[in-house]
């Protein structure tokens, strides 16, 4: 007997400042494992994740776990279990890092000894502000704000961007950790990555969703792969589409460390 889905959006269409960016998406989030978002640069993926949330205008059907909550404030979908990490972090910068995960917290934090070992690092900076922390810090950080809440889906966005290879490393160790227990639509570049840890991939191309199936089927044909994507399916750069400014190589972890300079701003 098949699940019942955790999420299924149907018709699904989103605009920002009157300007459509998500035109009539369909797709389902299983109840388990990790389903991927894929597609070019510029493409509608962020904005389907937003109009999930109810961060940008929408219509269409949003469904979760049975109950549609389109017309819902995005507060109130939240209350009911779903997580978001956003793309570039967004962490407070001025707070510190016990701060921020205290901010977050909802219903006493039931897995925050899981995030503590995930994250040993932050465990060793929790009176430091969350603005001065490297960029792959933060993204642990931000991770870590919904990976300790008792939540029933998380969509996560672009997770592995700009950030050094051990960094994306642990931050796919900790996506598949999480994702052992809640199911988890993802946003992100990297195909080894996606390879990893995804079951299902859907595949949005000028904001609507043009292949929807198993993720090893689509990247073990490189053909298809490139067709969809713009890139090989072994390749590690992002699909190709607007010019990508985001993902830096190197052993150097180059994602913008946000702290002196916003700290400053914010205390001058």
């Amino acid at each position: 007997m098949i699940a019942d889905p955790i999420l299924r959006v149907e018709a699904l269409s989103a605009s920002i400042d009157g300007q459509q960016v998500v035109e009539k998406v369909d797709f389902e989030v299983p109840a388990t494992g990790v389903t991927a978002v894929l597609g070019r640069n510029g493409v509608g993926k962020t904005s389907t994740l937003k109009a999930v949330l109810g961060l940008i205008s929408r219509s269409g059907v949003v469904e979760f776990d049975g109950v549609r909550i389109d017309g819902e404030r995005t507060h109130r979908v939240v209350q009911r279990g779903i997580g978001y990490v956003p793309e570039d972090r967004e962490v407070f910068a001025s707070l510190t890092v016990a701060e921020n995960l205290r901010l977050a917290a909802r219903g006493g934090a039931p897995h925050r000894d899981m995030v503590d070992e995930l994250f040993p690092d932050l465990v060793a900076r929790t009176a430091q502000r969350a603005g001065s922390l490297s960029g792959g810090q933060q993204q642990m950080l931000s991770l870590a704000r919904v990976l300790m809440n008792d939540n029933r889906l998380l969509l996560v966005d672009e997770p592995t961007k700009g950030l050094a290879p051990r960094i994306v490393t642990e931050v796919a160790a900790a996506l598949e950790r999480a994702a052992a227990v809640t199911p988890v639509l993802l946003v992100e570049q990297n195909l080894p990555v996606v390879r990893r840890l995804a079951h299902t991939v859907v595949v949005i191309e000028g904001g609507r969703v043009i292949h929807a199936g198993p993720a090893a089927e689509l990247l073990d044909d490189d053909e298809r792969t490139q067709q969809l994507l713009g890139v090989h399916s072994t390749d590690h750069s992002a699909p190709r589409g607007d010019t990508d400014h985001s993902a830096p190589r190197g052993d150097t972890d180059h994602s913008a460390p946000r702290g002196a300079d916003n700290t400053r701003e914010e205390t001058s």
